[in-house]
């Protein structure tokens, strides 16, 4: 019996829509026909990264609004038919057939009629003089969009538009028995084995240590980060920059808010083998005395919006909202105020996001620097595409392999 390719995107999506379940999780969390899991994951993938336009498409198609469980059914169809080119009978026999193994059979009618008549081509007319016209078409929240093309006008839809270049690994042994698959250098390739590779199975060689996956951002924010005695890592979890900053700090030393999140730090390390790492659960956000002036630097990697990395998180669209952004800046000025205290004096204080918008970058910088005359911003480089802004770097995904992320470098005078 053939498999119903909408059937194990419709579980995975479900968790996601009705329980908020984070998509990764999601998908871990999910049993799915194995031979045909990358086909599942496209298309989760495409329906996250299209759900917005295919709100769109829905409410134009259909006289009311569906339930969830008809309104996941047609957005995974419409992935099908817009983005894999698959044959509209093809999808509408698999959509009516979901229906009814769901026990749905009275809306498979209304499922029917609309895959029938869809036409995008009509969609995409009445789309040109919608509000937020723009927005909709690229999936993107209409707030969001908004503070892009107020900060980096036309160049906004390029920023929201950028794919993920691929599956990064940084390689630690045996790299040459991997490059026979299509892969692209990166500016990390000499210096730390970094690679992007368009598709990458886990082997066995990710459980002996010989290569781990580990963004772009996460490699070139270790980059920006001078050797040393003595780090925190403030932020730790899953533990990548630990891993790595621990090649070029005699001992680094990790905090994590979460339990379960410091096993992932612990269960990283001892994958590696790396040694010098010592994981703490401890909110950075809370003064301790005992690390007063402990350290020659520490990384503030602080909780942000995510609107750098929706090309590798495409959930983040759903579930970020505006309101969320003003706990988020508090969290931020909390963790880089606590941990300044931490600092050596001549240390330096490393503050970074994943986040494209200067409300949580530069600005949360220039407030702490009004009121910490004892710190001054030092210039950092680097050889992936960025922005130079007045304290810090940007990197934006249009230009950094679909990563948007912000480092700076403060040091303790």
């Amino acid at each position: 019996m053939l498999s119903n390719p909408v059937y194990d995107p419709f579980l995975i999506l479900t968790k996601i829509y009705s329980d908020g379940t984070h998509l990764k999780q999601a998908i871990a969390e999910t049993y799915i026909e194995e031979q045909y899991r990358s086909r599942t994951v496209k298309i989760v993938y495409g329906v996250l990264e299209n759900d917005g336009y295919f709100d769109y498409c829905i409410r134009r198609y259909a006289p009311k609004a569906p339930k969830l469980a008809v309104r996941t059914i047609l957005k995974i169809c419409l992935y099908m038919l817009l983005f894999m080119g698959k044959k509209r009978y093809m999808v509408t026999d698999c959509a009516v057939t979901l229906c009814k193994k769901l026990g749905k059979s009275g809306v498979s009618g209304f499922v029917n009629a609309f895959l029938r008549r869809f036409d995008e081509t009509e969609v995409k007319k009445a789309l040109e003089n919608a509000p937020d016209a723009e927005a909709v078409a690229l999936s993107y929240p209409a707030y969001a969009y908004a503070e892009l093309k107020k900060e980096y006008g036309d160049r906004a839809k390029a920023i929201a538009a950028a794919k993920s270049a691929g599956v990064s690994v940084r390689f630690l042994a045996n790299t040459e028995k991997y490059l026979n698959k299509a892969y692209t250098k990166t500016p990390f390739t000499e210096k730390y084995g970094h690679y992007i590779f368009e598709n990458f199975a886990r082997d066995e060689g990710f459980d002996e240590g010989e290569y781990t996956f580990q963004s772009i951002g996460s490699i070139a924010i270790c980059d920006c980060v001078s050797p040393c005695e003595s780090l925190l890592d403030a932020c730790a979890a899953p533990g990548g920059k630990s891993v790595l900053l621990a090649e070029k700090c005699k001992r680094v030393t990790s905090f994590e808010l979460h339990p379960h999140r410091v096993e992932l730090i612990r269960a990283y390390k001892n994958r590696m083998g790396v040694e010098n790492v010592t994981e703490f659960q401890k909110d950075s956000g809370e003064y301790d005395p005992a690390y007063a002036e402990k350290f020659d630097a520490v990384l503030c990697d602080v909780p942000c919006s995510g609107f750098g990395t929706v090309s590798e998180n495409p959930d983040i669209k759903l579930f970020r909202k505006k309101e969320d952004l003003v706990e988020l800046e508090k969290a931020q000025k909390r963790i880089l105020e606590t941990c300044s205290k931490y600092v050596k004096k001549g240390g330096a204080l490393y503050y970074s996001t994943c986040s494209v918008f200067e409300a949580e970058n530069d600005s949360i910088v220039a407030e702490f620097l009004k009121a910490h005359g004892e710190y001054k911003a030092e210039a950092l480089n680097s050889p992936l595409a960025h922005d130079r802004k007045k304290f810090g770097l940007q990197f934006l995904p249009d230009t950094a392999y679909g990563a948007g992320f912000y480092v700076c470098k403060l040091v303790r005078i």
